[in-house]
């Protein structure tokens, strides 16, 4: 896990408690300044991606952030309060036991794969056996290095991770090793953004800035929006963002990608999946890949599944 990170069987304690935030779940990244967003993590970068785990007793964790408001979707009614420890740690638990923390959902549309589901917004995806699904109670998010509430910039739900444990480090030197993922990916709600077109520029980029570059915006670049439809016939927007010359001031600091597909779903709401990973290394996640994830992206009924 990264630093700062909460792992399902336990690793280094979650970080101080998260506030109670004044945004619902589903807000949309709202862009501040060139590159638009700016997400979270301690991938390669500095500290800046936290992974929460949240139990069925505690609040869904969301804020709001510098650049706007993060929402994983659900009600507006849904709001940040942080899990106390010992819910987490609780959580944490169940998440172990089980990864989908009692929805199994659809079956994979790719032989060989495992699939990825997020039964709160009716999303699933597939990924190669490789990568690790996360309960769909966990959260990762990026946040500003210098923020002491680590309010989310950009979020998603459910993820599934590659390499856990791709690089490890102790680079804020508190005697304490903190572990890098090579890849994640997974999904959130969009609600009361303006268009997918601006939701997959603004969150790609804010992957990329949070949990790479940060706090050089002027680091990222983003590529232009096309349209993509999905195999099972989804239609909606995506964008790649990538950095350049990240300082290498931990062995784990490394530049990076994202990808952001965004759509509407049926009930007309926005929603969107987003990859993001190391890149220029020996085992970046080709591109070819990154799409054909992305290709099983899928809506289905968790009632169903």
């Amino acid at each position: 896990m990264w630093p700062g990170e909460q792992s399902p069987a336990g690793g280094p304690e979650q970080p101080n408690p998260y506030k109670e935030p004044p945004a619902p779940w589903n807000a949309p990244t709202v862009a501040s300044g060139p590159p638009a967003g700016g997400p979270p993590g301690r991938g390669p970068g500095g500290g800046r991606t936290k992974l929460v785990a949240i139990g069925a007793a505690a609040a869904v964790v969301v804020a709001a952030a510098v650049t706007g408001a993060v929402l994983l979707g659900g009600d507006e009614d849904d709001r940040a309060a942080g899990p106390d420890p010992a819910a987490s740690s609780a959580s944490a638990s169940v998440a172990a036991d089980d990864p989908r923390s009692g929805d199994r959902g659809p079956a994979p549309t790719v032989a060989g794969w495992t699939v990825v589901a997020n039964p709160d917004h009716g999303i699933a995806f597939d990924v190669p056996a490789s990568w690790a699904p996360q309960s769909r109670d966990w959260v990762t998010y990026v946040a500003e290095d210098d923020d002491p509430d680590e309010k989310p910039l950009v979020a998603m739900k459910a993820p599934a991770v590659l390499q856990e444990e791709w690089c490890a480090s102790d680079g804020d030197r508190d005697g304490s090793v903190d572990h890098t993922p090579l890849a994640s990916a997974g999904t959130r709600g969009n609600n009361g953004a303006r268009s997918t077109e601006d939701v997959a520029r603004n969150d790609s980029a804010a992957w990329v800035y949070g949990a790479y570059t940060q706090p050089d915006r002027d680091k990222v670049s983003t590529g232009p929006v096309t349209s993509f439809t999905t195999a099972s016939g989804i239609r909606g927007s995506v964008a790649t963002s990538r950095s350049s010359g990240v300082a290498k001031k931990d062995k784990c600091d490394v530049d990076g990608k994202a990808t952001t597909f965004a759509f509407e779903t049926a009930d007309g709401d926005f929603a969107s999946w987003s990859f993001f990973g190391a890149a220029g290394v020996d085992d970046e996640v080709p591109e070819t890949t990154v799409r054909e994830i992305l290709a099983t992206v899928r809506e289905y009924t968790p009632s169903d599944s």
